[in-house]
């Protein structure tokens, strides 16, 4: 790993960019406790589902606060993607086949359920693959870790012996949080049956701490088995606390939901004679309803949506912003982040070194921020697809673009071409159905027939001036007070949509005759 540079180790020190302020917060604590030779940062994953957008989200975000951690450390650091895949399976998925195949393997370990997609050795292996093939299409640095893989070799052994000898003392911390009808059952150690292979949820009685050996009930038959090697796991936010003292892990974020759930799992980490990592709470995302998104309401959106519509960049950026604070999360949201991306690329080359860390795509590419944005703005290019029509291509907008941007081309402008198939599909999937183009009405006849006329007497211009003559007109017909009327008119009647952009740069790509007839168009009725 590369030496920092000083002078942005100087300022990381200061930045109230979030991921340094977290990356600060885990220096102090290192610097107060024992020396460590790394620092371990984790995520978690249950692979009974495939990878989703909270997924990307939690990998991002702790990315952003390693890299944060490299510009403050010399410190060596690691990334652990985490799958839990040991755990039994409790309800067969609704976006799987084969889910009667499924159902005769309920409780068991993910990785001794057969692959409903018949591609891998379990159900487990095929979502884990899915799950690295995922993080490295985003181009994530992690150490892919599976939780049967560590049980089954021993590596967990002398932490599950941990749970053993301070049996009674995680019975006292997780007692109190559980019903009364649940702590006559509850145990914190989860043998697999010798019997059936399914994960119990049995008390067990400790035998022999050293040696690993529990009791428990199996269908009637008194069962004396070690929990080593395999033949248990833990309860989760058991198992959470043991893997944080097993994995020696520093840093994990988790959602507010899990709130409750690293208290406890810290108290554990404790009581094992760790301390818990550090790490923070993100807010969860909102439909636009505001109600929290869920999987099985699928009211949410999905990455492969946002990716329909919007490249990577844009998705990061949208998760880097205040993760503190609930979101809304929904189509409406992906062109405000495309093009507020792309400013903050923009204006990242000229700001001071201060700027730069608190600017996003400062932590989105590590400090490597593409420097050349696309010479028209997403919702401009959405604009230009929609007076198109929903059939539009992308030689089309390239025809325009060309007039508009000479010398620009799908090989000079990698990122715009991109953007030209992302607009095209957003239009045609998600604006075409709430596209109405109203008739103008007296008032905004007379500015139109205005307008039209102080285009027709230019013949010719660029962006800055055609948006000078669509203001004259609107102070003119409207007043400075209330020239949002004219814009919003503007939009209403030749765009159809409430809102719309910066209508010069719209008559300079669309260009100047086809504008006017998209007012004659407008004028006519």
């Amino acid at each position: 790993m590369p030496t920092p540079d000083p002078a942005l180790r100087e300022a990381a020190l200061v930045s109230k960019a979030w991921p340094y302020e977290e990356a600060r917060k885990l220096l102090a604590r290192y610097r107060e406790g024992p020396a460590k030779s790394e620092i371990v940062f984790e995520t978690g994953y249950g692979p009974s589902g495939l990878p989703h957008i909270g997924t990307f989200n939690e990998v991002l975000r702790t990315t952003m606060v390693r890299r944060a951690y490299q510009a403050l450390s010399d410190v060596p650091t690691r990334l652990i993607a985490f799958s839990d895949d040991m755990d039994g399976l409790r309800k067969v998925p609704d976006n799987v086949p084969n889910k009667e195949m499924l159902a005769a393997y309920l409780g068991k370990p993910l990785t001794a359920i057969p692959d409903p997609f018949g591609t891998h050795e379990s159900f487990a292996h095929h979502n884990n693959a899915m799950l690295r093939d995922f993080l490295d299409r985003f181009g994530f640095d992690y150490e892919f870790v599976s939780s049967t893989e560590r049980y089954r070799a021993g590596a967990f052994d002398e932490a599950l012996k941990g749970i053993l000898r301070h049996y009674d003392a995680i019975m006292g911390v997780m007692l109190p949080t559980l019903r009364k009808e649940r702590q006559a059952t509850y145990s914190p150690v989860l043998p697999i049956s010798p019997r059936s292979g399914i994960v119990l949820q049995v008390p067990v009685t400790v035998v022999d701490a050293e040696a690993g050996l529990v009791r428990f009930d199996d269908e009637g038959e008194t069962i004396e088995q070690s929990i080593l090697a395999g033949g248990a796991k833990l309860q989760w936010k058991v198992d959470w606390a043991m893997r944080w003292v097993a994995l020696g892990v520093d840093y994990e974020m988790a959602g507010k939901d899990l709130i409750d759930s690293v208290q406890q799992s810290s108290k554990i980490a404790r009581v094992l004679g760790a301390r818990p990592p550090g790490g923070f709470n993100y807010e969860m995302f909102l439909d636009e309803n505001g109600e929290k998104i869920s999987k099985s309401k699928g009211n949410g959106l999905s990455l492969e949506q946002w990716l329909s519509y919007g490249p990577q960049e844009s998705l990061s950026y949208f998760a880097y912003r205040e993760p503190k604070r609930a979101k809304q999360l929904h189509m409406g949201v992906i062109p405000r982040a495309i093009d507020d991306y792309w400013k903050s690329a923009t204006d990242y080359a000229g700001q001071t070194i201060d700027q730069r860390l608190s600017n996003p795509v400062h932590h989105i590419h590590d400090g490597a921020p593409p420097l050349a944005a696309p010479p028209v703005s997403f919702g401009l290019l959405l604009n230009l697809v929609g007076v198109l029509g929903a059939e539009a291509t992308p030689d089309q907008v390239w025809a325009y673009l060309s007039r508009y941007a000479p010398g620009v081309t799908p090989e000079t402008a990698p990122s715009l071409a991109a953007l030209i198939g992302h607009a095209i599909a957003y239009h045609r999937d998600v604006v075409v159905a709430g596209l109405a183009r109203r008739a103008p009405n007296d008032k905004e006849k007379a500015a139109l027939a205005d307008l039209d006329a102080r285009l027709a007497a230019m013949q010719d211009g660029d962006a800055e001036a055609f948006q000078n003559e669509v203001y004259e007109v609107g102070k003119a017909h409207y007043g400075k007070e209330a020239l949002r009327d004219w814009f919003k008119a503007l939009y209403e009647t030749l765009l159809g949509s409430s809102q719309g952009p910066r209508m010069g740069s719209f008559i300079a790509l669309y260009g100047l005759e086809n504008s006017r007839k998209l007012i004659a168009s407008a004028l006519a009725g």
